[in-house]
C-alpha cells in the first residue's frame, strides 16, 4: 500500500513520511481513527515507506517497485507480522489466534482495499454473531516475533488491527515490550476507539489521529440514509407504534454495518441541524434530505437543550450494535429516547 492510494489523507501522509525522513521514529505508535478512513492502510503504507529500498527524501511515498515494496504490497514481507481479532470457527474450534488466520486475513484485506471493517471481517469468516478478541497467545507471539532477528536486515514490523479488542491479559503482557523494545522493531497499533483501550497502553504509544473523512459512505448511501432518516424522525414525532415497529424491523434486516453507518449519518445530520439553528451555519449537503418541507422545518427542533443527549444516544446505540447487541431492541430503545427529546423540543417551541 502506497500513501497515494489512500483517498483524502495526503496531509497526514506527508507528516508521517517527514517523521521517517528525520529519523524520529517512535517504536510504538497508535493509528487512531475509523478503518474506513484509512487507519490500517496508513499504518501499512507507513511501514512500507520505512522499509522501501529506493525512497527519496521529500517524495512523501515509497517507490512501489523495489523488492521490499512489492512484498509489502502483497502483504507477504517476511518482516511484516499481522495481528487481529479472532474467534472460534468451524475449522478452529479452540484457542484461536492470529496465526491461525493469516491467509484469510490477507485475502480479506486485499478484497477490501485494506479498509474493511471489523463486522466485514467476521462476515468474511462466517461468524457474524461472534465477537473477536486479541488474546494473550497473540501477545506472546508478538513478543517472540519482535525478539527474532530480521529476515532482511531492516525493521521488523508488527501491525495490530483493532487493538481495542486486546483482552486484559494480552494488554498487560505487552506492557514491558512497549517500554523496552528490541532494536529496529516497530509496533503499530490500529484502533477506532481510544476509550476502549487501557490507559497503560495509551501512555506508552505515540498517537497518530486519523481524520474521519467519511470515505466509507458513498453518495448513493447518503441518499438512502437521508430517506431513512426523514421517515424515522416523522415516526418518532408521531410515535405511532405499528409503523415504527415496521421501520425497526426493516433497519434490523439491513445488517450491522449498514446500521452503524446509518447511525453515523444521523449524528452528522443532527449536528448540521444544530449548526444552522444555533449559529446560522448551513451545511448544504447534510441539510438536503430530499424532502423540502422537512428540510425547512426539522432543523429548528435541534437545539442546545437536546443535541448533546441525542448524539449521546446515537453513540451508545452504535457501540451496542458493534458489540452484537440485539439490534431490534437497540433501535426500539433508541427510538423512544429520540422521540422524547424531539417531542420535548417541539413542545417548548410551541409555547
Amino acid at each position: 500500500m502506497q500513501f497515494k492510494d489512500i483517498e483524502g489523507q495526503q496531509v497526514l501522509a506527508n507528516k508521517l513520511t517527514e517523521i521517517i525522513d528525520s529519523g524520529r521514529i517512535s517504536h510504538a505508535q497508535l493509528f487512531l481513527g475509523p478503518t474506513a478512513s484509512g487507519s490500517l492502510a496508513l499504518a501499512l503504507a507507513y511501514a512500507q515507506y520505512l522499509c522501501c529500498q529506493q525512497r527519496g527524501e521529500g517524495l512523501h511515498d515509497s517507490c512501489g517497485v523495489c523488492p521490499s515494496c512489492r512484498k509489502y504490497a502483497a502483504l507477504e514481507h517476511p518482516d511484516l507480522h499481522l495481528v487481529f481479532p479472532t474467534t472460534t470457527t468451524a475449522t478452529v474450534t479452540s484457542k484461536p489466534c492470529s496465526d491461525d488466520f493469516q491467509e484469510e486475513f490477507r485475502t480479506f484485506l486485499n478484497e477490501h482495499g485494506q479498509c474493511g471493517t471489523e463486522d466485514e471481517w467476521y462476515e468474511f469468516l462466517g461468524v457474524e454473531n461472534k465477537q473477536g478478541q486479541i488474546r494473550e497467545l497473540d501477545a506472546d507471539n508478538i513478543i517472540r516475533t519482535m525478539g527474532l532477528k530480521s529476515y532482511e536486515g531492516g525493521y521488523k514490523v508488527v501491525v495490530v488491527w483493532m487493538a481495542e479488542r486486546m483482552n486484559l491479559s494480552a494488554a498487560n503482557t505487552l506492557l514491558k515490550t512497549l517500554e523496552e523494545p528490541e532494536g529496529k522493531t516497530l509496533l503499530l497499533l490500529v484502533a477506532e476507539s481510544r476509550d476502549r483501550m487501557l490507559p497503560t497502553i495509551l501512555s506508552r504509544v505515540q498517537q497518530v489521529v486519523v481524520p474521519d473523512l467519511g470515505v466509507g459512505m458513498a453518495a448513493g448511501r447518503r441518499e438512502e440514509f437521508a430517506a431513512m432518516f426523514v421517515s424515522w424522525m416523522r415516526l418518532l414525532f408521531k410515535l405511532n407504534m405499528q409503523p415504527l415497529s415496521a421501520w425497526v424491523d426493516k433497519t434490523a434486516a439491513a445488517g450491522r454495518e449498514t446500521q452503524k453507518q446509518f447511525l453515523q449519518y444521523a449524528q452528522e445530520a443532527l449536528r448540521a441541524c444544530f449548526l444552522q439553528t444555533a449559529a446560522g451555519i448551513r451545511l448544504t449537503r447534510e441539510l438536503e434530505f430530499g424532502d423540502p418541507k422537512f428540510d425547512q422545518s426539522f432543523p429548528a427542533l435541534i437545539t442546545p437543550n437536546n443535541i448533546e443527549a441525542m448524539c449521546e444516544a446515537l453513540n451508545e446505540a452504535q457501540y451496542a450494535i458493534s458489540r452484537n447487541a440485539y439490534d431490534k431492541i437497540t433501535f426500539m430503545q433508541l427510538s423512544f429516547k429520540m422521540s422524547r427529546y424531539l417531542r420535548r423540543a417541539a413542545g417548548n417551541a410551541s409555547r
